[in-house]
């Protein structure tokens, strides 16, 4: 490749010659690989050249030299002063006075030698004094010295940079790279990599200075440095058993030392002086020059430890988010503690209303200030044990701790002073001041301490690190934060001033004062008229009304932190509409005249420089640009021609040659004039409609100038890919899987994109032609590769020049297509796309496809648009080059395809393309063949011939490269050996560190496998690369002393760019999808941008390759840690001074996942993502650094997001609770009359009433809550959907999701968010989920989505189904009826999106399939089966064995790690018992017999005992019979009996169901056939069971992979088990294993009847497949296709004879469970009489008695209750 602007410049200060000459030098001092050589040097001169073709070349050098290595904003001077390697050169590490074991370490060694430190140190401040005397202007500058050593250092370093020549500059960019180049996995690790070229940099200069010649062997730097610590971490995750085979180890991510840990040894000097020698000896002691060939002397494994603990705990969440929790607990504190005065006053009295005391309520709403305190030392508590205090870089806590407490304890003091000295009673003047003084004091240290960040706190180094050198490294690289500056810092201040106020005020009158009536009738509510059980008697009833008051408080609580995020997202859209309307993307904004103002913005913002006007006529240039783009959208079969012949310049005049024959197309007036009679420009709702629509639009809003191209940056873009589509199969477009689905792909997609088939079919029409006549002319074959090869490489190369002529040429053959027409052909070019099965045809339809699905091949297509865009931007700027190539379009095209090289390169990091199958290789070879200048990197393994190890090395080839004849792969052109396997993580990471070495430029556009791009958007490209400020670098000055550049502006890092989700409108969830996409990408992107909040999500972002690469790349790679691996560059750009910006008139593509499914598996991934994010430690460096309002953006933006998920799933079940215990209250009271103006002093009546009025109004208030929290969601859509599209569009999209169900889908997806949170912080395991971006048009089966969606939602759903019931028959209110929807979401929303779900036929061939589930896997393996679904639930907890058998069922199987134990104890035991507790109390109240006269207690606790564990005794003796029975007659039934095991599973498991059932009928009978009662019975037995169970599972030992111990369980075959000595107790083990399945077992196969019989009735409503798939898929009704499949005689026979067995079968059950339910009730009514039987049995106080008078109010009151007013006794006074 040619870079001209260096390579032919003979001005450059070293020419190329000279650096290839460098290269060898430095390859044959240090052993670097030739390949690795070759690469390095295209690299370093296509930078040289980017820079230099817009400066001249010495400052292209000098600034390139910057930023590597001595610029004020390099990553490697910053290390350098960081870790005081000046000191070390000046003065010798060993000579310092380090922290730590390091100074005990340096004294005994200078004691050895015979030195004195202090004596080293004193003559280094002499020569250093002398040193600054020598340069007055330094001193006429600085400040004294001792007040700041890094700017006498600084000084030097400029001093030292200002020496060097360009060949010294070259030779140092050349190690760099080179050392950079072969780093494999230590390019995450971006200081240890600086101390590498540090230690090579020494070693070259003396080496250099001393005229020594140095030959070192190929592959001595890979194996001497880069290996060592590859395989230390590599050692870390994986280990190496006897067969020599790599497992992995199963660490959880604080017992693994990472990337980050082993990076961050090198920040301080005491971390680089333990790195120790196999002598013994630290490398430090070495000179400077000597210390690089001691480098495979080091033992690793003695030097690096945890920097930080990772530690799988909620923990993080109190130290990173401690002002989160003060900003909400201490406010909340303070205005219910306000509110509630009947809390803390003595002897209320409601006919009184007494007030408290003021110092007493003053004192108690300050103790909110001991609240804050209080957070603040646990999250310092907790930092304690994050961060290792051996770690050089950590905070001093001692002091902090010591200042907290002493402010703990004048927040607490005079709280403890003033009650129990002076009481509740007792007046004191000095009291009262106290209380209000210690208010005030409280506001104030809860205002401090929420602005504040904790690492800012007593000896931080957020400060001091810029004056002293101790924590310059943890100051540098975690807490670098560019400041905000103008409108963005007051964006920021303004927009949180604007959310908390807000938020304050709306919860405090709508939640605060809400409960205030609640809390006060419930604090005072009387219940000592219940009687309670015999066992409790009446202590647990009494309290009633207190826990009821505790459940209200808390929930309202959760409803206080819900609110600051709807008041956040309200605020950020109406910042984001502001900013929208400023940039003028809005269309509320002027948009008059954007079409008609077109041409003339296009050639000022794409097109014109100043050069270019003075040559060109500005209309041969607009022309130019327009007609290629709009031919672009012609050749993507986006336009008829008939559209384009009315879009495009064309000559009006053909004997006129010059610009003004140009005729431009009335579309730019017409669509700006509603006067003008329109016409139709566009097909209706069309793809390009929009992007012509965006385009315009997108030129109106302020857009830097562009350069000319010659001088435009270079740049790669980067597409990583593992098996993602390539481009889709025609097996795939036409084959229907019958069985699944009902309409191919090629028909769906034709459904969609109706229109662009049609002008498909009518271009492939003329091409057939074409190619027919071409054929008959030549004598070609039809087969002809060369002709598809040309047809292919010419399909995205629109000559431009020839535009006018090429549409008139396909007009006119379209018009003649009649002469040719084949009615037969027709047929099959309007079903398939072509009439013959021939590659050349074939391939059209399948790129066609392919171009509308989510391919690769489309990304490419859309991303090779740059290449294009680059090639006619420079022939229009270029009029010079027209003429001089003038009758040579060979020679042209040369010259345009050398620029688009030069400055564009595309590198597909493909991973496993060495090891493609046939299918992905022919696929490939299309993708090369069309665009050949498209670069692959990927891994390639090969087998050494002498040690039969495996060597991996990454290599580049392209579609020039040749190919190898016996795999049929292109041969590398760079192959560069690797230390191993470089997939270490979650392997996209991995995939892009690896092939990262290949890009070229100065700039890194990422982009995902599922994007697309437009030329249009193409042509925009040199403005958005001047986004990055970098380009006029002349004005650089970074080697001056005398110049300061240290407060230059920050670097950018990251430019973000707009989604267009091209995948809207395809169906419900596609819609919602792309909506959520659409709306983060770009409504919230904007804002967040603006004031500094964006991170970079792996969207189209644009990076700066030399500030990412230097710091560590472009992603993260820790396995699981970094699962969310692209948000880790973000953070990393942010923490190290990066800014990131937005681009508002820049848009890529991107598709997004369509089913129900792949969106879910999404929702999993990201939610597991961000519970490994809480534990990492750049949330530890944010949550702690960032100013509080830069912290409350990056909060909200990202973890308060899935925080908030979880608090809603928290509310609900607390709210659920509280419904229990309220409803147990209100079924079991006689409620007040109360009339609207009563006051709170007028007696209640009927006396002796309870007044739940208030509580239960409260209810309300709660639903009207979570109600708009959820619709919240649909708020920034419909927003976005305003700005752009206006009124119309966006109510007729938000009405479309309210018709298509979509509240249910976002009632679902939350609950799946905070499930993965709360499973990943639980039990790790977070992994890549390949969520699959096909269409959703594949039927699932019922027992898969159950058994994927059970854990997820269906259970707990379940659970509420129940409490919502017991609440809705005791406490009915209207707005209940939402938490139904809520119910119907969580239990069925997986089978109502589910495709063809409702089928009559395939309803009842599922429900045979879910038989079959509950039965498989108990006489032989089965993949799918209810054994291995609840066995993978129990691992959960118990983990796996590591011991294998090699059978078939431990390949499904994956290694999980063991959870920790107080994780699950939490989550898992903790939080059933506590919900169990408050539903065992409501359940003993509705029991207690309130207000009942002349009755006894019965025995509701042994009653509850009794349902519980007499089912589980049966299925005990069940299961020890069947046991022996197996293990006795099981091997000699085998022999005849195969499906024995089977059989015993079938007795045992319809025992217990059976036993199950009777079991709920005798608790009806116990419960006096009381439905009420029997349902809260039901509720706490379940719980009762489940906490059993859990802590059951916690005691077992761990489980076997495979599956033969259940099957030896049924079937008795024990002997070939293969579990060695484990057969002794694995019996015993799999016995209590098996009583709790009986019981899951039953619960499973209740409930899945339950669901499937709910959703029966649907199967009946009319034409219910044909609405239900206009629901899911929006299609049109013309587009949904009959059933057409057709079956053979037995196959139809089969099916018939299957659906009506499994119907009656179906039904049957049915009609027994109703029997079940409805005949006790009829018996009960008319034969038996309960009471009579209850008397007769010995225990019979354990039956409930029914239909007793608790009305004991009105006359049969009390005497105790007061019906008059007291008088008011006065507060006693004291002095």
């Amino acid at each position: 490749m040619d870079f001209p602007a260096w390579c032919h410049n003979d001005e450059v200060p070293v020419t190329k010659e000279e650096i290839i000459q460098i290269f060898d030098q430095l390859a044959q001092k240090f052993g670097f690989q030739t390949s690795s050589k070759e690469n390095m040097i295209q690299l370093l001169v296509s930078q040289l050249d980017s820079r230099a073709s817009r400066a001249n070349a010495f400052d292209a050098l000098i600034s390139l030299h910057s930023s590597y290595i001595g610029g004020p904003q390099a990553n490697f001077k910053k290390w350098y002063f960081a870790a005081q390697l000046d000191l070390d050169e000046e003065l010798g590490y060993q000579h310092m006075k380090l922290r730590g074991g390091g100074y005990k370490r340096n004294l005994k060694l200078a004691k050895k030698r015979g030195e004195s430190l202090k004596d080293q140190i004193k003559e280094w401040e002499i020569r250093q004094q002398e040193f600054i005397d020598q340069h007055r202007q330094f001193n006429k500058q600085g400040k004294p010295l001792k007040n700041e050593p890094l700017r006498y250092a600084n000084y030097k370093w400029k001093l030292k940079m200002k020496q060097l020549t360009p060949h010294e500059m070259v030779r140092q960019l050349a190690l760099y790279l080179l050392c950079w180049g072969e780093a494999n996995q230590i390019r995450f690790t971006p200081e240890c990599l600086c101390f590498i070229y540090k230690c090579a940099s020494d070693y070259d200069i003396y080496t250099e200075q001393n005229n020594i010649t140095v030959e070192t062997p190929e592959f001595s730097y890979l194996n001497d440095v880069i290996t060592p610590l590859y395989n230390f971490l590599k050692g870390q995750l994986k280990k190496q058993n006897s067969k020599g085979e790599w497992l992995d180890r199963n660490r959880d991510h604080k017992n693994i030392i990472g990337y980050d840990d082993v990076n961050q040894l090198f920040w301080y000097p005491e971390g680089i002086e333990r790195i120790v020698l196999t002598t013994d000896e630290r490398l430090v002691d070495f000179p400077l020059p000597k210390r690089y060939s001691q480098f495979k002397h080091i033992q690793w494994e003695k030097v690096f430890y945890k920097t930080f603990s990772e530690s799988r705990s909620w923990i993080h969440c109190i130290t990173n988010f401690n002002r989160f929790w003060i900003i909400h607990l201490a406010p909340f504190w303070f205005f219910t503690t306000y509110n509630t005065p009947t809390l803390y006053t003595k002897n209320y009295i409601q006919l009184l209303d007494n007030p408290p005391l003021d110092q007493v309520r003053y004192t108690i709403v300050a103790f909110g200030g001991t609240i804050t305190c209080l957070i603040q030392i646990i999250a310092t508590v907790f930092e304690w044990q994050c961060v290792p205090r051996r770690w050089p870089g950590h905070q001093t806590l001692i002091w902090r701790l010591l200042c907290l407490t002493i402010c703990l304890l004048v927040n607490i003091l005079p709280t403890v002073f003033i009650l129990f000295v002076y009481g509740l009673t007792t007046y004191s003047h000095m009291a009262y001041v106290l209380s209000i003084i210690q208010m005030v004091f409280a506001i104030l240290t809860t205002l401090l301490f929420a602005i504040r960040p904790l690492g800012g706190f007593f000896g931080s180094y957020l400060k001091t690190g810029e004056k002293k050198r101790k924590f310059t490294s943890s100051q540098s690289f975690t807490a670098s934060f560019p400041k905000l500056q103008g409108r963005s810092k007051w964006f920021s201040y303004g927009l949180w001033i604007f959310v908390f106020t807000a938020k304050y005020i709306e919860s405090y009158f709508f939640l605060t004062l809400s409960i205030k009536d609640p809390i006060r009738v419930l604090s005072i509510l009387d219940l000592s008229r219940c009687h309670g059980d015999v066992l409790l008697g009446t202590y647990l009833c009494t309290l009633q009304a207190k826990i009821t008051l505790f459940l209200i408080v808390s929930s309202d609580l959760g409803l206080f932190f819900l609110d600051t995020y709807l008041w956040y997202i309200i605020c950020n859209c109406i910042f984001s509409i502001v900013v929208s309307l400023s940039l003028g993307t809005s269309i509320f904004t002027p948009w008059k005249n954007i079409y008609s103002r077109l041409p003339k913005r296009i050639e000022a913002k794409i097109l014109v420089t100043s050069e270019v006007r003075a040559k060109l006529k500005p209309k041969w240039l607009i022309s130019q640009a327009w007609n290629a783009i709009i031919i672009s959208m012609y050749r993507e079969h986006l336009l008829a021609i008939e559209h384009v012949q009315k879009l495009i310049y064309v000559q009006a005049d053909a004997l006129l040659a010059d610009a003004k024959g140009l005729k431009a197309p009335i579309f730019f007036i017409a669509q700006d004039d509603s006067t003008y009679k329109s016409k139709e420009y566009f097909p209706k709702n069309s793809e390009a409609e929009r992007r012509v629509s965006f385009f315009a639009q997108s030129l109106s809003t302020p857009i830097p100038e562009p350069i000319p191209i010659e001088c435009m940056p270079s740049f790669t873009v980067l597409i990583p890919h593992y098996e993602e589509k390539i481009i889709l199969t025609l097996n795939e477009l036409v084959k229907c899987d019958f069985s699944r689905n009902r309409i191919p792909m090629l028909e769906y997609l034709k459904s969609l994109h109706s229109d662009d088939w049609t002008f498909f079919v009518t271009d492939t029409k003329i091409f057939a032609k074409k190619f027919i006549d071409k054929i008959n002319d030549s004598n070609l074959p039809k087969d002809s590769e060369n002709e598809v090869d040309t047809e292919l490489s010419n399909a995205n190369e629109p000559g431009m020049e020839a535009a006018d002529g090429e549409i008139k040429e396909s007009a006119n053959s379209n018009d003649g297509l009649g002469e040719h027409k084949s009615s037969v052909d027709d047929l099959f070019f309007n079903l398939a796309g072509f009439s013959s099965a021939e590659h050349v045809y074939t391939i059209r339809t399948r790129i066609w496809a392919s171009l509308r699905a989510q391919t690769l091949y489309r990304t490419i297509a859309g991303f090779m648009n740059y290449a294009e865009a680059i090639r006619l931007l420079y022939r229009i700027e270029s009029s010079s080059m027209l003429e001089l190539y003038g009758n040579n379009p060979a020679a042209l095209q040369i010259d345009l395809d050398s620029m688009s090289n030069r400055k564009f390169r595309m590198l597909v990091a493909m991973q496993r393309y060495s090891n493609f199958k046939k299918e992905e290789r022919e696929s490939v070879d299309i993708l090369l063949q069309t665009y050949p200048n498209v670069y692959i990197s990927y891994l390639l393994e090969e087998k050494d011939t002498e040690s039969g190890e495996i060597i991996y090395y990454s290599c580049l080839t392209n579609g020039t490269a040749t190919c190898d004849e016996l795999s049929g792969l292109r041969n590398p052109i760079f192959k560069i050996r690797l230390s191993g396997n470089p997939i270490l993580g979650n392997g996209k990471s991995d995939n892009q560190n690896h092939s990262l070495i290949f890009y070229r430029g100065e700039y890194i556009q990422v982009v995902d496998a599922n994007q697309d791009n437009y030329l249009e958007e193409c042509l925009k490209i040199r403005s958005i690369l001047s986004e990055f400020e970098e380009l006029n670098i002349s004005k650089e000055m970074p080697y001056v002393p005398e110049v300061d550049c240290e407060e230059i502006e920050a670097p950018v890092a990251i430019i973000g760019a707009r989604e267009y989700i091209f995948s809207e409108n395809i169906g419900v969830l596609g819609d919602i999808a792309a909506g959520k996409e659409q709306t983060f990408g770009t409504l919230f992107a904007r804002t967040l941008a603006e004031i500094g909040g964006k991170l970079h999500y792996g969207h189209p972002d644009f990076l700066n390759a030399i500030f990412m690469t230097t710091r560590g790349g472009i992603s993260k790679a820790q396995r699981g840690l970094h699962l969310n691996e692209d948000i880790y560059a973000g953070i990393m750009a942010l923490c190290r001074g990066g800014r990131i910006k937005h681009s508002d008139y820049y848009q890529c593509g991107k598709g997004r996942d369509l089913g129900f499914d792949s969106i879910l598996n999404f929702t999993t991934k990201i939610g597991a993502g961000m519970g490994e994010q809480l534990l990492s430690r750049e949330y530890y460096y944010l949550g702690t650094q960032l100013p509080v309002d830069r912290f409350l953006t990056f909060f909200y933006a990202h973890p308060g997001f899935h925080l908030n998920n979880l608090f809603i799933s928290i509310s609900l079940h607390m709210f659920f609770i509280l419904l229990l215990n309220l409803g147990s209250l209100n079924l079991e009271t006689i409620s007040c009359q109360i009339g609207k103006h009563d006051r709170i002093t007028d007696l209640q009546t009927p006396i002796g009433c309870y007044n739940l009025e208030p509580a239960l109004h409260w209810v309300s208030i709660f639903v009207l809550s979570i109600f708009i929290v959820f619709f919240i969601a649909f708020a920034p859509l419909i927003i976005q959907e305003l700005l752009e599209k206006g009124l119309l569009k966006a109510v007729i999209r938000f009405l479309h999701h309210i018709i298509s169900m979509a509240p249910l889908f976002e009632v679902f997806v939350c609950q799946t968010y905070s499930n993965s949170l709360q499973n990943d912080l639980t039990f790790g395991g977070a992994k890549y989920i390949s969520s699959g971006r096909g269409f959703a048009i594949t039927r699932i089966d019922f027992t898969v989505l159950y058994s994927r969606y059970a854990t997820i939602s269906i259970y707990s759903g379940f659970h509420i189904f129940l409490m919502l019931l017991f609440g809705t028959v005791t406490m009915w209110q209207p707005a209940l009826l939402w938490f139904w929807i809520t119910v119907v979401s969580l239990c069925f929303a997986p089978f109502i999106f589910n495709p063809h779900q409702y089928i009559l036929s395939e309803f009842f061939i599922d429900y045979k399939n879910t038989l079959h589930w509950f039965s498989n896997s108990n006489s032989y393996y089965k993949t799918h089966s209810w054994a291995a679904f609840t066995k993978q639930g129990r691992a959960r907890y118990t983990g796996y064995k590591k011991r294998r058998i090699n059978d078939e069922s431990e390949k499904a199987i994956r290694l999980n790690q063991y959870p920790r134990f107080w994780n699950v104890f939490l989550a898992e035991i903790f939080v059933p018992v506590a919900l169990f507790f408050f539903n065992f109390t409501a359940y003993t109240f509705t029991n207690a017999h309130t207000g009942v006269k002349k009755t006894k207690p019965t025995n509701s606790v042994v009653r509850l005992v009794l349902v519980t564990f007499v089912p589980i005794a049966v299925n005990m003796g069940t299961l020890f019979v069947l046991f022996f029975i197996s293990f006795v007659s099981g091997p000699i039934f085998l022999c005849c009996h195969l499906n024995l095991g089977s059989t015993i599973a079938f007795i045992a498991h319809g025992v217990s169901v059976l036993v199950y059932l009777i079991d709920f009928v005798i608790m009806w009978f116990l419960e006096g056939w009381n439905f009420k009662r029997t349902l809260i019975l039901l509720i706490t037995s379940i719980h009762l069971h489940i906490i059993l169970f859990r802590i059951l599972t916690q005691f077992l030992s761990k489980e076997f992979k495979n599956s033969k111990v259940n099957i030896a369980w049924w079937s008795g075959k024990w002997s070939n088990t293969d579990i060695g000595w484990s057969i002794v107790g694995q019996p015993i083990r799999e016995y209590f294993v098996k009583i709790m399945e009986m019981s899951y077992f039953t619960a499973d196969f209740l409930l899945i009847h339950i669901l499937l019989y709910l959703q029966t009735p649907l199967l009946f409503f009319p034409f219910i497949d044909f609405w239900h798939s206009m629901m899911l898929f929006w299609l049109k009704p013309k587009s949904i296709k009959k059933d057409t499949r057709i079956f053979s005689k037995k196959q139809a026979k089969l099916r018939k004879r299957t659906v009506t067995k499994y119907t009656i079968l179906y039904f049957l059950l049915l009609i027994i469970l109703l029997f079940i339910l409805i005949v006790p009730i009829i018996v009960d009514k008319y034969f038996i009489n309960q009471q009579q039987i209850a008397k007769s049995i010995p225990m019979w106080n354990v039956i409930q008695p029914n239909k007793q008078n608790n009305n004991d109010t009105g006359p049969n009151a009390p005497t105790t209750i007061l019906t008059t007013t007291p008088s008011l006794v006065p507060f006693m006074t004291v002095k």
